[in-house]
């Protein structure tokens, strides 16, 4: 049994190992320059307790949505709490992993928990942001009809990743490696098209954690502008950005390897 109380550097060595940052579509940014730095001290502070690491990630899901529901309030501090709850949900999300490698303790409902909270954030966020432009709950219309729709679509990207994990377990294949040469096109074509999207990730537009600043920025252009203009010519953006996102995504699935 590993002590309920290590060090700094016992959790990092343990919980932190270079896989966790080589998967393809795995550590946020925000892991790789600051929260993996932050997220063994919330850690730590956790293990001497009963709380269990399914428990931490079912309270990111929490956050996830705390976060939508504030973003559908006006002003700016609104839009700057909902960043600050995407944040502790993404520190919670590094945390939750680590208190599982120490403690040895996996789970499948961990897992589920974890998909589930990223899935169900991601699709509340442009709902908010569509309440947001609509300028409350009490006058709900076409903005977050149109919010409703760029949500649709971004479930559908969530969808497509999961239906090859589900694809190959009924076809009785083994877990699909998750690699940049896998994950690539096989044609020449798209796969300098996906090189080249690296430096205009714009599909990460709906990732909660640029999703919470992008909808900061477009607050405070509202903020100026004394109307909702900011929020509004987001949604308008993101529209097109989601359909794009949605086929593309499932053409490269469609013509890479992890179908094999």
């Amino acid at each position: 049994m590993r002590s309920s109380k290590p060090t700094i550097a016992e959790l990092r060595t343990a919980t932190q190992p270079p896989s966790l940052f080589e998967r393809n579509s795995g550590e946020h940014w925000t892991g790789r320059l600051y929260m993996r730095r932050l997220s063994p001290y919330v850690t730590r502070l956790i293990l001497p307790t009963s709380v269990s690491a399914d428990a931490v990630t079912g309270a990111t899901l929490v956050l996830g949505l705390a976060g939508a529901a504030v973003l559908t309030l006006p002003g700016l501090i609104a839009a700057a709490a909902a960043v600050v709850l995407i944040q502790l949900q993404m520190l919670l999300d590094c945390s939750d992993g680590e208190i599982a490698r120490w403690r040895r303790e996996f789970s499948t409902r961990g897992i589920y928990l974890d998909r589930m909270s990223h899935y169900v954030t991601e699709t509340a966020f442009p709902i908010a942001l569509g309440v947001r432009a609509d300028g409350g709950w009490d006058s709900i219309g076409g903005w977050t009809t149109l919010g409703s729709l760029i949500a649709v679509l971004v479930l559908l990207v969530r969808t497509e990743s999961a239906l090859v994990h589900v694809a190959r377990a009924e076809a009785g294949k083994p877990l699909v490696e998750d690699s940049e040469e896998v994950a690539a096109p096989r044609p020449g074509g798209l796969r300098r098209i996906r090189r080249l999207l690296t430096f205009v990730p714009f599909f990460r537009a709906f990732v909660a954690v640029e999703a919470s600043l992008l909808a900061f920025a477009a607050a405070a252009v509202d903020s100026l502008a004394g109307d909702f203009a900011g929020t509004r010519a987001l949604l308008l953006a993101m529209l097109p950005i989601a359909a794009v996102t949605a086929a593309g995504h499932l053409v490269a699935i469609l013509a890479s390897s992890r179908l094999r």
